[in-house]
């Protein structure tokens, strides 16, 4: 369980005493009742706990400050990059951005203006591991690696963890926090599909850069915010950036 502004998620009050004839039956409660849900609710959000947390804040609307990493690979698409950037609050959340090497090439070819990052987001070197999110022992919310290569993807589902990007990466899968690769890349081949395998098995969500086209976008940064909206929604943070399907237009 975690506790979110003096609120327990995961737990419900209750005004019962226990000398109360309820209470003596819920060792055999049935599926239906309220503890044995309760029982399978836990026990959900221990195997998944990203995902327990992501309903219950959505249920509850709950004020909840992320620390969340983006890293950025040498992978086409880097305005998916600017774009989430663009929308994460660094007065609501706190905003860590990790670069590749080849991604530095990227930004200078696709931005004309270069990586535009608010004062308040913090930014590492790759070769260093002076990082709070290095350590298992000080995990963060989130991680988005976006755009993702499948160099990265790939040296991400065999446990690399020669450099921080990858050393973060690691750490989210083995504290079982939220890991989103966003890759770029066609065709696929096997060795992608076994590496998407694997990192969903160890709890990664894949969420490829395909733009929806429903929304009828006007510019290439609406169509780059039809990904952006889903990684947003895959975090747990609420946003208008794209409408949605079969939503009512204002």
């Amino acid at each position: 369980m975690w506790k979110v502004s003096g609120a327990t998620i995961g737990a419900e009050p209750s005004n019962r005493r226990l000398n109360e004839p309820a209470l003596a039956t819920k060792s055999t409660a049935k599926l239906g009742d309220r503890p044995a849900l309760q029982f399978l609710r836990i026990a959900r959000g221990f195997f998944f706990p990203h995902n327990l947390w992501r309903r219950e804040r959505l249920h509850r609307r709950l004020p909840i400050v992320l620390k969340i990493i983006v890293a950025i690979t040498g992978a086409s698409g880097v305005i998916y990059a600017q774009r989430l950037l663009n929308r994460l609050s660094c007065a609501q959340h706190e905003v860590h951005v990790v670069l590749s090497n080849y991604a530095r090439q990227v930004i200078a070819e696709e931005l004309p203006d270069g990586l535009q990052l608010a004062p308040a987001v913090r930014r590492y070197g790759l070769k260093t591991m002076n990082a709070p999110f290095a350590s298992g022992s000080n995990p963060f919310d989130a991680m988005v690696v976006i755009p993702c290569s499948m160099g990265t993807l790939g040296r991400i589902a065999q446990g690399f963890g020669s450099d921080l990007l990858l050393r973060a990466a690691d750490v989210m899968l083995k504290e079982k926090q939220r890991l989103l690769l966003v890759p770029r890349e066609t065709p696929l081949n096997l060795i992608h599909v076994r590496n998407f395998e694997t990192l969903l098995l160890a709890g990664a969500t894949i969420l490829p850069a395909n733009p929806s086209f429903y929304s009828l976008p006007k510019s290439i940064d609406d169509l780059a915010d039809t990904v952006v909206a889903r990684v947003l929604d895959h975090l747990g943070i609420e946003q208008a950036v794209a409408p949605r399907w079969l939503e009512e237009r204002e």
